[in-house]
């Protein structure tokens, strides 16, 4: 680990306490995991403390951790996911040049709910849409929380890994009634499950 990392872990560990459900540094990154509860509380001193000023929210992105670390996952992961979905900010320090991920897990996952962050940096609203749209992550207290990507009657949430590949309905033009309709999907599911097939020999470099 970098000077410059072990300081940053340095300080999230003195500024939050008990907060830090974990930390983590893989691959030159820093992911922090904190509860639901906290989530709030923690970005918003993430952001003001001056210790580590986080002033801005790169990106904002919805996970579905369905099966996800049934034979192994990151340290970390495993031991903080009790439930399904997550969102996960990447955020940026501009005073101290410094990166971190932030993870929060919805306590339920069934009707996954965590607080909006759009108070603190005002750059995830639109983020936050996408979360709810493709992983149906409700944000509360989001002044504007509706789909972003897809249409106004679009039913599921289709980054979800349960949501079928070919979706439920498809969209087809209805010459009597002159208007797009729906209807329920006319293709079978099915996996498809790749073949591979190689010579006798595959990989042998004496072919005398």
């Amino acid at each position: 680990m970098s000077a410059k990392l072990e300081r940053l872990c340095q300080n999230l560990h003195s500024v939050l306490g008990e907060r830090v459900g974990s930390l983590v540094t893989a691959l030159g990154e820093v992911t922090l995991v904190v509860t639901a509860a906290d989530y709030l509380a923690v970005a918003r001193t993430l952001r003001d403390h001056p210790d580590l000023r986080f002033e801005q929210l790169i990106d904002l992105c919805g996970v579905d951790y369905a099966s996800y670390g049934e034979v192994s996952a990151p340290a970390g992961v495993a031991a903080e996911r009790a439930n399904r979905f997550a969102a996960v900010s990447q955020l940026l320090s501009l005073s101290h040049n410094w990166r971190l991920r932030l993870r929060v897990f919805a306590e339920d996952g069934a009707f996954p709910v965590v607080d909006s962050v759009t108070s603190i940096w005002n750059s995830a609203d639109w983020f936050e849409r996408e979360a709810f749209d493709l992983f149906g992550i409700m944000f509360r207290g989001h002044a504007d929380l509706r789909r972003i990507l897809t249409d106004y009657g679009f039913i599921g949430h289709p980054f979800r890994k349960d949501f079928p590949i070919s979706g439920y309905v498809e969209m087809t033009y209805d010459p009597e009634q002159k208007r797009v309709v729906y209807q329920p999907v006319s293709i079978a599911p099915r996996e498809v499950t790749p073949r591979i097939i190689r010579e006798q020999n595959y990989g042998n470099t004496d072919r005398g």
